[in-house]
C-alpha cells in the first residue's frame, strides 16, 4: 500500500523560516531509518505558498492565482511517499517522526489509489 504523508504547514514555515540544524539532523536520521526499512519512495520540503501558483479551471478558461494561500494549517510544507503493508504500519512510522516544526504541528496520512481500486 502506498501512502503520502503530508507535513502540514505552520505560520513559521509559511514565513519561510528554515529548520534548525538540530531538526535537520533529527529528520535526516529519521529518513535514514525509513530508507533502511525500505519504506521511503520520495520525500521533500516545499517552499512557502507565497512562492506558489494555482491554476483554476472553469470549462475552457484558466486563471492563475498567486500565493499565499489559505490558512497555514490547511497547507502542506513537505511530504513523504511510503510503501507500507497497511495504515497501521504508516501510523506507527509517523508516530516515530521527530516533530517536523519548532512548535505544534501535524502529519496527515493519505492512501494513494492503486490500479486495483478501479477494477
Amino acid at each position: 500500500m502506498r501512502v503520502i504523508v503530508f507535513v502540514k504547514a505552520t505560520e513559521e514555515s509559511e514565513k519561510g523560516t528554515l529548520p534548525t540544524a538540530e531538526l535537520l539532523a533529527a529528520m535526516g536520521k529519521y529518513n535514514e531509518e525509513l530508507q533502511a526499512a525500505g519504506l521511503i519512495r520520495a520525500a521533500d520540503g516545499l517552499k512557502p505558498s507565497s512562492q506558489g501558483k494555482r491554476i483554476a479551471f472553469n470549462g475552457p478558461g484558466r486563471t492563475v492565482i498567486n500565493g499565499p494561500f489559505a490558512q497555514p494549517r490547511e497547507l502542506v510544507a513537505g511530504f513523504w511517499l511510503w510503501e507500507v503493508k497497511d495504515m497501521d504500519e504508516a501510523i506507527a512510522w509517523a508516530k516515530r517522526c521527530p516533530n517536523p516544526m519548532t512548535g505544534p504541528s501535524e502529519l496527515e496520512i493519505r492512501p494513494l489509489y492503486e490500479m486495483s481500486d478501479f477494477q
